[in-house]
């Protein structure tokens, strides 16, 4: 059993009610943790980001935590915040009315590609598909709603992430739309954008709650999040192409919330079985980060099996 031992100043802070001041302080690196992570990774064939924040102790830990990466569908999560943010402004009502057209089709992942022509819908199923379900179409759709890539660009600089951007349909980012795809990001932005979403800061504290509820039903359970006990409450967004994969998370676990960034790029494995090594490494890296800040709990993961603690083959 791990016993953690708290500098005297931040009890203090913790005990007098000054939370946010112990938050505003520069993170202490956690030697431990960081040297695991090298240790997972270390024989993995690609190039690996991980950064890691425990919340309540303002401890961190990383890999490649500031280099830019593909964040493939995981640009979802700007999108989302931006297309907020204009909810916020009054542009648009959350339930904002939406007629569907086939035009819109968009194929790989999500649902609404299915719909029929001239299907009646709305903003706030379009943006639950798009986290949920990491739905193409309207991710698509809601990146136009947000103005397109220079205002959620112009979003994220303003929120100070210098990284996080928006490169497919934007215009003037066409060269580096062909080295990382639809968006791009570090570990620690990436990371930071869903604790600026958990602590309320981005738009209104009722837009962040909102936003975070819609994180918390995602679809996709195999990687990082099934090794997460199902009734422990987590958010998180998925991205996957052939030579990347990505994963980011915030555990609302007993202990304290903790957030991490997983990502990929020039990945050897570009398969898209259970057991590609992306994948394989995403869910060793949860395993651990679960064990580690949440010693005691009986909840063990599963990592290094085939099969999801279900029993269902992949």
């Amino acid at each position: 059993m791990r016993i953690y031992i708290y500098p005297l100043f931040l009890l203090f802070f913790l005990c007098s009610g000054n939370f946010n001041e112990v938050k505003a302080q520069k993170p202490e690196t956690d030697t431990e943790l960081q040297e695991a992570l090298v240790e997972l990774a270390k024989d993995f064939k690609g190039t690996v980001g991980i950064y890691v924040y425990h919340l309540a102790t303002n401890r961190e830990a990383g890999i490649n935590a500031d280099s830019v990466f593909p964040t493939a569908s995981v640009v979802k999560v700007p999108i989302l915040t931006t297309v907020f943010e204009k909810i916020e402004k009054g542009d648009y009502k959350y339930n904002e009315p939406l007629l569907y057209r086939e035009d819109r089709t968009y194929g790989g992942s999500g649902l609404m590609q299915f719909f029929k022509d001239s299907t009646n819908t709305d903003l706030r199923t379009a943006l639950a598909l798009m986290i949920g379900y990491s739905d193409n179409t309207t991710a698509l759709w809601s990146q136009e709603l947000a103005g397109g890539g220079k205002e959620i660009n112009n979003y994220m600089a303003s929120l100070g992430l210098e990284h996080t951007r928006v490169n497919s349909r934007t215009e003037g980012r066409e060269k580096i739309w062909e080295k990382f795809g639809w968006g791009q990001t570090t570990p620690r932005e990436m990371a930071s954008l869903l604790v600026k979403m958990r602590n309320g800061e981005l738009s209104s504290k009722a837009a962040s709650e909102e936003m975070y509820r819609l994180m918390t039903n995602s679809f996709y359970t195999d990687y990082a999040l099934s090794q997460i006990p199902p009734y422990i409450q987590s958010a998180s967004k998925q991205g996957m192409v052939n030579d990347s994969r990505s994963e980011l998370v915030m555990v609302n676990a007993a202990g304290g919330d903790y957030v991490f960034y997983f990502t990929t790029k020039d990945n050897e494995d570009q398969s898209w079985n259970y057991n590609n090594e992306g994948w394989k490494l995403s869910r060793e890296i949860s395993a651990y980060l679960w064990n580690y800040f949440e010693p005691d709990s009986d909840w063990k993961p599963a990592v290094g099996t085939e099969e999801l603690t279900t029993g269902m083959p992949y």
